[in-house]
C-alpha cells in the first residue's frame, strides 16, 4: 500500500493549485451535536429517497416533504399509523414508496430513543471517533432503516460529519493498492475492517480528515 505522501501528488498533479476547492466540509463535532432530531430526520430521509433516483428530482420534491411531515418532528412521524402514512404517500407531488415512507418512521423512533439515550443523533455521531467510522456505519445500518451500503456513508458525509466515501473510484484505488481484492462495494466485514485499516494510516500520515483523504484517493 502507498503511503499518503503518493496520493497527494497525484491529486495535486491533477486538480493543481485548487485542490482545496474539492474537498468536502466538515462541520465541528459542536456544531454537529447541537442540530436537533428534525434536521437530522430529514437529512435520512432525503438521503434514502434519493437512493435510486435523481438527486435533483428528489431535491426539488423535499420542501413539499418537510410540509407534509411537520418539518420531520421525530415525535409527529414515529405516531404515524401505517394508514396515516399511506395517505401521506397519496400526496401530490410526494414520491410514492411504500418501503421509504415506512423507513421515516423507523428513523424517527431511533432518533427519539438516542435523544433519551445519548442526548440525540448529532451527539451520537459526533463523538463516534473517525478511526472507527466503519463502526458507525454498521450501527446506523443495524439500528436505522434503509441505511445499508452507500446511505450511512452518504448521510453522513451530507450532515458534515467526517467519513470517507466508497465510491468506484475510491475503490479502484483500493483494489490497485492491494487493501481489497474486487473494485464493486464490499459487504464484508473483513474488507471494511481492512478498508478503515488503510485510511487510518493515512490519516496518521497527514493528519488530514478522513473525508480529504477519500476525495484525494477518488483523483487518483
Amino acid at each position: 500500500m502507498k503511503d499518503f505522501h503518493w496520493i497527494l501528488d497525484r491529486a495535486q498533479t491533477l486538480k493543481g493549485a485548487n485542490l482545496d476547492l474539492f474537498l468536502p466540509h466538515i462541520e465541528s463535532n459542536q456544531d454537529l451535536a447541537k442540530r436537533d432530531g428534525a434536521f437530522y430526520l430529514s437529512l435520512l430521509g432525503l438521503r434514502i429517497f434519493r437512493a435510486g433516483l435523481k438527486h435533483s428530482v428528489v431535491n426539488d420534491k423535499w420542501p413539499l416533504f418537510e410540509q407534509v411531515f411537520k418539518g420531520f418532528k421525530p415525535a409527529y412521524v414515529a405516531s404515524l399509523s401505517d394508514e396515516a402514512l399511506e395517505q401521506h404517500m397519496l400526496q401530490p407531488g410526494l414520491i410514492k414508496h411504500w418501503g421509504k415512507m415506512k423507513a421515516l418512521r423507523t428513523n424517527a423512533a431511533w432518533i427519539m430513543e438516542l435523544e433519551r439515550e445519548q442526548s440525540g443523533f448529532g451527539h451520537y455521531i459526533a463523538h463516534w471517533p473517525v478511526t472507527d467510522i466503519v463502526g458507525l456505519w454498521l450501527d446506523m445500518k443495524k439500528h436505522g432503516a434503509q441505511l445499508g451500503g452507500r446511505s450511512a456513508p452518504a448521510a453522513l458525509r451530507m450532515a458534515g460529519k467526517d467519513t470517507f466515501i466508497l465510491s468506484e473510484d475510491v475503490m479502484v484505488q483500493l483494489r490497485a493498492q492491494g487493501v481489497v481484492d474486487r473494485v464493486e462495494d464490499s459487504k464484508a466485514k473483513r474488507d471494511l475492517m481492512a478498508i478503515q485499516d488503510a485510511f487510518n494510516q493515512w490519516h496518521q500520515q497527514s493528519g488530514l480528515p478522513m473525508s480529504h483523504i477519500s476525495r484525494m484517493l477518488s483523483f487518483t
